[in-house]
């Protein structure tokens, strides 16, 4: 595996406070995702905003608005996520689908693949740029684009399983799955788009536990119990 896109909520970079940055947390994250750029794997990375805003549970205020405040939160993480992982010694830059002046550089396929290259560490943010668009859909979108090989899932539970786990004690885990049978179950992998955009567009995801000991780096190399979605 030589590149992937590494998507983390919005809540994992809050750690326990469950809201704003937390920061031994974020410097966890960027400690493993440097010995990976270290062993030459490719990182473009994706949060969500959940850490900041929730526009779909607000009923007063027009749904395009909401999901403009959601993005901006995504901007937020990125830059400083991105300004976390520079003190670590990684070069970063943060890539969105809208201009913000200089505070970010507007997104270029062939800029990001060129900066994974070279071994930088690419943050989409600002999700797709439209409103209705997850940032599942953005992760789905900017993987493809990137032509990655595969999409790490750092949740706050251990994998996929056919009931919630938290309210199921009985929930099955599941250590393999397709794309087709999470479509099929109607499970919460992803949003529906973006698991449409994966069967599509064949690309794999892999679901672990962001809180388990050196989760992202066992991730990518294979050692963790998560959950393989396969294409």
């Amino acid at each position: 595996m030589k590149r992937v896109l590494l998507k983390l909520s919005g809540e994992a970079l809050a750690g326990e406070k469950k809201t704003g940055f937390d920061e031994s947390t974020v410097l966890g994250i960027a400690g493993q995702v440097k010995r990976l750029t270290e062993e030459g794997i490719e990182i473009a990375v994706v949060t969500g905003g959940g850490n900041f805003w929730r526009g779909r549970s607000s009923e007063n205020m027009d749904r395009t608005k909401a999901d403009q405040i959601g993005m901006l939160a995504t901007v937020m993480n990125c830059i400083y996520v991105s300004e976390i992982f520079r003190s670590t010694g990684l070069k970063t830059r943060v890539m969105t689908p809208f201009a913000l002046g200089s505070m970010t550089e507007l997104f270029s396929k062939d800029a990001a693949v060129g900066a994974l290259e070279r071994g930088e560490v690419v943050f989409f943010a600002g999700g797709t740029g439209h409103p209705y668009f997850s940032t599942d859909t953005a992760t789905l979108l900017r993987a493809i684009e990137i032509e990655a090989d595969q999409i790490l899932l750092a949740k706050s539970v251990d994998g996929v399983y056919d009931d919630d786990p938290e309210e199921n004690p009985d929930a099955r885990k599941f250590r393999t799955i397709t794309i087709d049978e999470v479509i099929g179950k109607g499970l919460r992998v992803v949003d529906m788009t973006a698991s449409i955009l994966a069967k599509e567009n064949r690309m794999p995801m892999y679901v672990f536990g962001l809180n388990e000991e050196n989760s992202i780096l066992r991730a990518a190399r294979g050692e963790i119990d998560g959950t393989s979605v396969t294409v």
